[in-house]
């Protein structure tokens, strides 16, 4: 157990030891292309300079005193535009060449620029499905609930859940289950997709939210299906009977206090109905709005939304390390990021 770092207003008011810490970083978005701007034309995007943000992170990561136990990395790890320019695969292996001088696991979230760029076959064979790194413990029926019967490799979702140490788990969810990015068009996944993303959103651009009762429903959002929100379940269920707290990371806000109405999970009220049928879950990760945002939910949920590293200016930065305590998590944010002290308000 290490001592409780110097810094910051909730560590100052404690006197409980530091568990562990790992970093989070979101939106990197990386390609090698001018500057340019987002959807709406109101952020510019700082595409090249993206790499070497990542660089100075992981030189920050690799100088703290006590060694990370893995970093999140929570989505748009390249920018779409590389598909257009053909460079998916060197854009890509870039940005793994700086996170491989990293001295800690990465554990790796997938959103909707992976599926621009790649199909989830590719993502799945990639250096990108970082699920070997899952906790090997056995769960009864949610340890096998990605291998039923009749499933093929296509209409698979990517969600796996890890204890770093004991009474802590984390849980990746797969926001892009119910999708019509990265999917092939034959599969049930995709047409039930297409289907619901029709029925929600009329307008010609599905990537428009304009005049949407629900203006979630857009293209470049997803959702979880009943499967893996029942995996979800299952994992949680044995995370309350064995007491443990939890941190859910997923690359699309699910809570409206933490995002803008258009960068939510289509379906976040049914992932947020799983975890508020439970005591363990502290904590969930996002990225994807670039702004970022923070929201302590009705349930004591904290719902923290990274900054994005594509819309950070060069000379400022937007990654973190989260310090977790016995009775809180303190992230220590850089550049953008603000430091936050996030108590558990549970057992």
């Amino acid at each position: 157990m290490d001592a409780t770092p110097t810094w910051g207003p909730g560590a100052l008011t404690s006197n409980s030891e530091m568990c562990f810490s790992f970093g989070v970083i979101a939106d990197i978005q990386y390609a090698d292309l001018e500057d340019g701007y987002n959807f709406w034309r109101s952020r510019r995007r700082y595409y090249r300079h993206s790499l070497h943000l990542l660089q100075s992170a992981v030189d920050e990561w690799n100088k703290e005193d006590s060694q990370l136990e893995f970093v999140l990395q929570l989505g748009d790890i390249i920018d779409g535009f590389n598909a257009q320019h053909k460079t998916s695969e060197s854009a890509l292996r870039r940005v793994m060449n700086k996170f491989k001088k990293l001295r800690a696991p990465i554990h790796h979230t997938w959103g909707n620029h992976e599926l621009y760029n790649f199909t989830r076959d590719y993502l799945t064979k990639s250096e990108l499905n970082s699920k070997s790194l899952e906790d090997q413990i056995f769960l009864g029926s949610a340890a096998r609930s990605q291998d039923s019967p009749g499933d093929t490799a296509e209409e698979h979702y990517y969600a796996y859940h890890f204890s770093p140490v004991p009474k802590f788990r984390f849980i990746l969810l797969d926001a892009y289950d119910l999708s019509i990015l990265g999917r092939d068009k034959s599969t049930q996944k995709y047409q039930d997709s297409l289907k619901l993303l029709k029925e929600k959103n009329p307008n010609e651009n599905l990537n428009s939210p304009t005049g949407l009762a629900e203006p979630q429903f857009v293209e470049f959002n997803g959702g979880f299906s009943q499967a893996q929100l029942d995996w979800f379940n299952e994992v949680l269920t044995f995370s309350d009977t064995n007491q443990e707290r939890v941190v859910v990371v997923g690359h699309i806000p699910i809570h409206p206090g933490s995002t803008g109405s258009a960068c939510l999970a289509w379906n976040y009220k049914d992932a947020l109905s799983v975890i508020h049928s439970h005591q363990c879950v502290v904590c969930f990760l996002a990225g994807h709005l670039h702004d970022g945002g923070y929201y302590l939910d009705s349930h004591g949920v904290h719902h923290l939304t990274l900054e994005g590293i594509v819309e950070t200016p060069p000379q400022s930065q937007a990654f973190g390390t989260i310090y977790v305590y016995d009775d809180k998590l303190v992230l220590k944010g850089r550049g953008r990021i603000p430091d936050k002290v996030m108590y558990y308000t549970k057992h």
